[in-house]
C-alpha cells in the first residue's frame, strides 16, 4: 500500500513491479543479477480520485506515456529491495508533485512615483551623454 495522503492510497495490486537487469558498470554481477526494478502504474485504471488522474495526465513528464502509464526504472542501488523502495518513492513524489497547486500570479502596476523616477533618471542620463559631444568653437 503506497500512502499519498490521509485519505488517498494506492493498493499494491495496481503497481506492477518487474525485476530487470541493470545497465552500466558492475562487472560480472551486472550480467547475472536482476537488481533493477521496472515500475509500471496505469493512471486511468487506478483507484485514484479523478482530480489526481486529471492532474497526472496533464503533466508533460517523459515518464508518463500518452496512454497514461507511468514507467519508472530504478537502478541506482545494487540490491533489488533498495531499488524497489526507490521506484515507489519516485512514484509517490511524482503524484504528490502533481497535486501541488501553483500560486496564481497577480499582475502588478508600477507606482506613479517609480515611473516618475525612471523617466527622471533617463533624462539625467541623456543630458550627461549630450554633454559628451564636441564643443562648437
Amino acid at each position: 500500500m503506497l500512502t499519498l495522503s490521509n485519505k488517498v492510497a494506492i493498493p499494491d495490486t495496481e503497481i506492477e513491479l518487474t525485476a530487470i537487469r541493470a545497465a552500466g558498470k558492475g562487472g560480472q554481477n551486472v550480467n547475472k543479477v536482476s537488481s533493477a526494478i521496472h515500475l509500471r502504474f496505469d493512471i486511468q485504471a487506478s483507484s485514484l480520485p479523478d482530480a489526481y488522474k486529471a492532474r497526472l495526465m496533464a503533466l508533460s513528464d517523459s515518464r508518463i506515456s500518452k496512454d497514461g502509464v507511468v514507467v519508472i526504472k530504478a537502478q541506482n542501488y545494487r540490491t533489488q529491495e533498495l531499488n524497489r523502495e526507490d521506484a515507489l518513492e519516485r512514484l509517490q513524489a511524482l503524484i504528490k508533485g502533481a497535486m501541488v497547486e501553483q500560486k496564481k500570479r497577480k499582475p502588478t502596476k508600477p507606482t506613479k512615483a517609480s515611473q516618475r523616477r525612471r523617466v527622471d533618471a533617463k533624462k539625467r542620463k541623456s543630458q550627461t551623454k549630450a554633454l559628451r559631444g564636441k564643443v562648437a568653437p
